[in-house]
């Protein structure tokens, strides 16, 4: 007979503390854009798991875009703020946080930063109750000089920031963020996605490759940080040890052209597939022999967790958060970013030494499902939100 079973942080949900007045929390939740991206995955697992029967969220998102389209058919709540102008757009979203009244305002990416915050200031100026403001901070880009000027004012106004990784920690100091605590949430892996997940058998016969044939793949957004085209670089050297592999690249984004180019002029065009936009993501990442995140910076870097959730040997940089998700050579392969010779290298040795492949796939699969689930991330998020509006009711049943 075993014993008991062993005790798993993430099926224990967050003990909500009773606190003044109604019982769900009203949460607003801001988007910079409504296209697809890292944030805006993140914001739909948050949203998926929240305890909707001590939360009520709603979202703003300041464009329209398929990710907004995603949110409004699984049922959330959305308005859109279209308005290119900052000033229009907090105008807007002022109006709209007088209607909704919530005790809690969670912003993503720059802009929303930006809209929002002002957004909150001019609703507590005209006499509103002003909502618990927090902020998480996805990315790692590097701001021009007036940004950076900016997004310094912002913290003192700010209740909470939200850091992705460590490296993130590092990104808000050297950008002298200062005013607002910094609490470090790592995203997390919907491992009810990102676990059993069958394989996605027509894989292949879409798009033409060979049976039996290696598959390396990336899934990222197709802009420069993402270092798809290093990834292509080292294209010519991967195939000379791996004559059948092909190389995936799953999403969309502004550099498809360039890409497809330059595949063509390193001569790898017939053993490149640019899929575009997919709905089936786990499917098609459990369809790949490696793994690989080739970016020149990462804030965390979710698709590698993902794909190591699916038991997927990985490839990544080592930049940003990366190395934070990775230990080199036990959970996958780190390699110096922007350096195809390496890169080629490390795919190589996974799609050659299977037994190797075999158990570092197997360690990160044990590793995301120690460390990175989402309920351990979406726990975390919760007890600020509870923090928050506990603050909010209390300042205003003390001021009534």
């Amino acid at each position: 007979m075993g014993g008991p079973p062993a005790w798993d942080p993430c099926l224990v949900p967050l003990e909500h503390v009773p606190m003044p007045g109604p019982k769900r929390v009203r949460v607003v939740e801001i988007l910079a854009t409504g296209t697809n991206g890292g944030a805006q995955e993140h914001l739909y697992s948050l949203l998926t798991r929240l305890d909707a029967t001590w939360y009520e969220a709603s979202v703003v998102a300041l464009s329209g875009g398929s990710a907004v389209r995603k949110l409004e058919r699984h049922g959330f709540d959305v308005t859109v703020i279209d308005h290119p102008d900052d000033a229009d757009a907090v105008r807007a979203l002022t109006a709209h946080l007088a209607l909704v009244r919530p005790d809690v305002v969670h912003t993503h990416m720059y802009r929303a930063d930006v809209v929002g915050t002002r957004a909150v200031m001019a609703l507590a100026a005209s006499g509103h109750r002003r909502p618990y403001i927090v902020s998480t901070v996805h990315s790692s880009r590097v701001r021009s000089h007036e940004d950076r000027e900016l997004i310094r004012q912002l913290p003192p106004e700010m209740d909470q920031l939200i850091a992705v990784s460590k490296s993130i920690e590092r990104k808000i100091a050297d950008e002298h963020r200062t005013g607002a605590p910094v609490r470090l949430i790592y995203n997390g892996v919907d491992l009810q996605r990102y676990d059993h997940q069958d394989p996605c058998c027509t894989l292949r016969d879409e798009y033409g490759m060979e049976p039996g044939s290696h598959v390396v793949g990336v899934v990222a957004r197709l802009e420069p940080e993402k270092g798809h085209q290093t990834l292509i670089e080292a294209w010519p050297h991967v195939l000379r040890a791996c004559p059948d592999a092909y190389l995936l690249i799953v999403g969309e984004g502004s550099r498809r052209d360039f890409l497809e180019q330059w595949a063509s002029a390193h001569r790898v065009g017939h053993r490149v597939v640019f899929t575009g936009r997919r709905d089936d993501i786990p499917a098609v990442t459990a369809a790949l022999d490696v793994a690989v995140l080739p970016s020149w910076r990462e804030a965390q870097g979710l698709s590698i967790l993902e794909a190591m959730a699916l038991s997927r040997p990985v490839v990544a940089s080592d930049v940003g958060g990366i190395p934070e998700m990775i230990e080199d050579g036990v959970t996958g392969l780190l390699v110096e970013h922007d350096n195809p010779v390496a890169l080629a290298a490390a795919i190589v040795r996974l799609l050659s030494d299977h037994a190797f492949a075999d158990t570092i796939a197997r360690a990160g699969h044990d590793l995301v499902h120690d460390r990175f689930c989402i309920e351990l991330m979406v726990k975390s998020i919760e007890e600020v939100y509870d923090e928050g509006a506990r603050a909010v009711r209390l300042a205003e049943s003390a001021a009534s």
